[in-house]
């Protein structure tokens, strides 16, 4: 094989690198390949050879340092290993091989500490990182994802025809995703949904949000689909038809498209339909919890990304909750006769719901980009979710306007058409919640949404209390409301032996 012949390379052949090469050479990149299996190497070229239009631009290697000879200077190499340790074994091995100036991309879901450490030490050495958030599952790989790029200015410079090329395309008047790409077949036009977010970490810190929020718009779901079961009896079908028609509206998007999907299948093993015989533990990888985290550390007020946690951790507890059930006791289920006016409340609590955390994903952003002296574009990052990824929506050309009438805007919440659309449907939303209340139905995702809106909204909280009671136990001081803020106070608390304070 001649030296300089692949514009790129790829490193890792699971289903997201092979997914994502073929993407590449469908846009007429030239693309060498490796995995630390051979085995995987050669089934790969197989399936170039035999099955896809554009494999003859992929070339596969065995041999690390012949990979790398085979691209083209400065070097391009794109990793998608696992995440962790994994990663930087593959960049410890791969440097001996690359020249100064040469670019690693990580394509993995780093964590973006990671990210920031390791574009620290590759930088020091002469090399270019860029760590990208990459989503869209399989299909996005292969087709269009969503890629969320950051590190190094001059490498994503380097990189950026190709991620524009290969990302996910939308319709530049509405947003909404152009589809009907196919092998060797890519879709042509449109606004490709990638854009430079920051440096060093930026990128996977947008991408672990994007999945905190992904947490969140599923829990929202899988609540809705909950309270038309059992409130209206209505079986998986039935409320399948309700989210296809929900779809042709305002919460049009890619979950709500597979839930109308998932809950019409019809069981392959037996009658009824299929997810009514699926476990209800669900698993986790871990991007969630990063971003619950994050928000702890931070002190911003993603209640909402936390609960849907906590849901997917209580839910893996079946055998505890099985056990539970036949131990405590709750309301008897009154089932509801009205069913359009619930099917509406429901729909309604969902969208308020779903505004409400991604303020709260907006918000944590704000708050990072302080925390490691970033500068991000809020309306970029809407735009660039509007196509190849999983939480894509018709309402991210919402948010896309929101930012772009406001750069500056401090909430989501505060946009003058999502207000209106909280007013309107906060009637119905509290109706949800408190039908769910009354019959002992978990509605964490609605019910930590509403209360988020409402501290929000509320110019007084009992945080008042609070820093007294801390003030009374560790002398923490407190702020007054007839004093500028910043300036604080201490009493010296009466106890038993010490009477009440008198002026």
């Amino acid at each position: 094989m001649n030296s300089d012949s692949a514009d790129i390379g790829l490193i890792g052949l699971a289903v997201m690198g092979q997914n994502l090469a073929l993407n590449i050479a469908d846009h007429g990149y030239s693309i060498a390949v490796y995995n630390r299996s051979s085995e995987k190497t050669a089934e790969f070229m197989t399936r170039c050879r035999q099955k896809e239009p554009s494999g003859e631009r992929v070339l596969g290697f065995t041999d690390l340092k012949e990979f790398t000879q085979a691209i083209r200077r400065p070097r391009k190499i794109i990793l998608l290993v696992k995440a962790g340790a994994p990663t930087d074994r593959t960049i410890e091995s791969l440097l001996p091989h690359l020249d100064p100036g040469d670019i690693i991309v990580d394509g993995g879901n780093a964590h973006w500490l990671d990210t920031i450490r390791r574009d620290k030490e590759l930088t020091a050495k002469g090399f270019r990182f860029i760590g990208s958030g990459v989503s869209g599952g399989e299909t996005g790989a292969r087709f269009g994802p969503s890629l969320m790029p950051g590190g190094s200015p001059s490498a994503w410079a380097e990189l950026e025809p190709i991620w524009r090329a290969i990302a996910a395309k939308v319709d530049p008047q509405s947003g909404v995703p152009l589809e009907g790409a196919a092998p060797g077949k890519p879709v042509e036009g449109g606004v490709p949904c990638t854009a430079y977010i920051g440096p060093n970490g930026a990128g996977h810190y947008v991408k672990m949000v994007h999945n905190g929020i992904e947490y969140i718009d599923m829990q929202l779901i899988c609540e809705a689909y909950w309270l038309m079961k059992h409130l209206l009896g209505l079986d998986a079908g039935a409320i399948g038809e309700i989210f296809r028609e929900w779809n042709g509206g305002e919460l049009s998007s890619y979950l709500i498209e597979i839930t109308g999907d998932i809950l019409g299948q019809k069981d392959p093993a037996g009658p009824g339909f299929l997810v009514d015989q699926v476990l209800d533990a669900a698993g986790q990888k871990g991007t969630g919890m990063w971003t619950a985290a994050s928000a702890l550390e931070l002190g911003a007020p993603a209640n909402s990304i936390a609960e849907a946690v906590f849901a997917r951790a209580l839910s893996a507890l079946k055998e505890e909750r099985v056990e539970a059930s036949r131990l405590l006791k709750g309301p008897d289920l009154q089932p509801a006769s009205n069913s359009a006016e619930i099917i509406d409340a429901v729909r309604r609590a969902l969208y308020c719901s779903k505004i409400c955390a991604y303020a709260q994903g907006f918000q944590l952003l704000s708050e990072a980009q302080k925390a490691y002296e970033w500068t991000l574009d809020f309306g970029t990052i809407a735009q660039l979710w509007r196509g190849g990824c999983i939480i894509r929506a018709r309402f991210l050309q919402k948010i896309t306007d929101a930012y772009t009438r406001n750069p500056g805007l401090k909430n989501l919440m505060l946009d003058p058409y999502f207000k209106d659309v909280l007013h309107e449907g906060q009637s119905r939303w509290r109706q949800t919640v408190t039908i769910a209340i009354q019959n002992g139905m978990p509605v964490p995702a609605f019910s930590s949404a509403l209360a988020y809106f409402d501290g929000y909204r509320s110019a007084r909280l009992p945080a008042n209390l609070l820093q007294a009671q801390r003030d009374y136990f560790g002398a923490h001081t407190y702020e007054r409301t007839d004093q500028p803020r910043g300036k604080f106070f201490h009493l010296d608390w009466p106890t038993p032996d010490r009477p009440q304070i008198e002026v």
